[in-house]
């Protein structure tokens, strides 16, 4: 049972459209329309573990907006800080399907809404009864002004004592490996838990072997480093010594929004007291999960649906 704790994030969202066929997109003419975007789908993963969960961004003022803003809302999302604004479409993102089961995403959020946030509609008020405050790299990727709003976003969750989280989720279609380096290694020294993919990893510090991570995570005193290792499970670096937790056993149909959903668990279990064996036992739960589900957030899960998997109970039928 969650005793209330609060977390909260900030990013962009956008409509997915997903091809009704195989095949190059200018032949494809039905598409179902989705909602994605690696903050939001990490807030939906909070809410359904139920932590009240807190997500700042803007939408455009169009028809788009509103379905991302209902859908949200109505998954128990904190939308208090979310505005729509004029000019600026909603952001899309179209998934193209090969017949060998290989794709491509095309995203347009060029003219992203979120671009309207400035540092000062950052307002300390959105952090009551916050306790952890959760960035990404999609974030900062979107425009090189974010930084300055991550900045001051640190700079209040700091003054409150608050948990800082960061997962990279880099994302080469929108800036280089070497902009992504360099805005990371602004960031590193004020975050207490670095969630990331060891392939991730690696390309932000060029290894992943052991003593390089312990010796970045000392450098930085990042308290809690977590590798994200799909099928090989996962890894804790904290109080100078290593973790390491077996990936649950499925059969997975779609990875998308895996990483945030662990993410999500992951935080949970640390609010909520857990060892750092449970902490990533929790996490691959909900990461495996996911995997099970196609769809960018459709399978995260319920809290009681991670404790019947965690039990090998029979899960709710989902």
């Amino acid at each position: 049972m969650s005793l209330n704790y609060g977390i909260l994030t900030l990013g962009d969202a956008m409509i997915t459209l997903n091809p009704a066929s195989t095949g190059p997109l200018r032949f494809v003419s039905t598409f179902e329309r989705k909602v994605g975007g690696a903050e939001l789908n990490f807030a939906i993963g909070c809410a359904r573990l139920d932590l009240r969960s807190k997500w700042i961004s803007r939408l455009g003022k169009d028809e788009f907006g509103r379905v991302i803003y209902n859908f949200a809302k109505g998954e128990g999302v904190d939308v208090d800080d979310v505005a729509f604004v004029e000019g600026y479409p909603t952001s899309l993102n179209v998934k193209e399907i090969r017949e060998d089961g290989s794709g491509k995403t095309f995203y347009y959020r060029h003219q992203s809404p979120v671009l309207t946030l400035e540092p000062e509609d950052i307002k300390e008020e959105m952090f009551e009864d916050i306790d952890v405050v959760h960035l990404t790299g999609v974030f900062l990727a979107i425009h090189r002004k974010n930084m300055d709003i991550v900045q001051k976003v640190i700079a209040i969750a700091k003054e409150k004592e608050l948990l800082i989280s960061f997962d990279p989720n880099i994302r080469l279609k929108l800036w280089s490996l070497d902009e992504a380096r360099a805005a990371y290694q602004t960031l590193f020294p004020d975050i207490d838990i670095l969630l990331t993919g060891r392939d991730e990893i690696k390309s932000i510090i060029g290894s992943d072997k052991e003593e390089e991570l312990t010796s970045f995570a000392e450098r930085y005193s990042i308290s809690q480093l977590v590798i994200k290792d799909g099928a090989r499970g996962s890894a804790l670096y904290s109080n100078h010594q290593w973790l390491h937790q077996e990936a649950f056993p499925v059969n997975p149909v779609d990875t998308v929004g895996a990483g945030d959903g662990f993410d999500a668990g992951y935080l949970y279990a640390l609010l909520h007291g857990f060892e750092p064996e449970r902490r990533l036992e929790f996490a691959n739960a909900v990461g495996a999960l996911v995997t099970t589900v196609s769809g960018d957030n459709e399978g995260l899960p319920l809290l009681e649906e991670v404790f019947s998997f965690i039990n090998k109970e029979a899960v709710v039928e989902r």
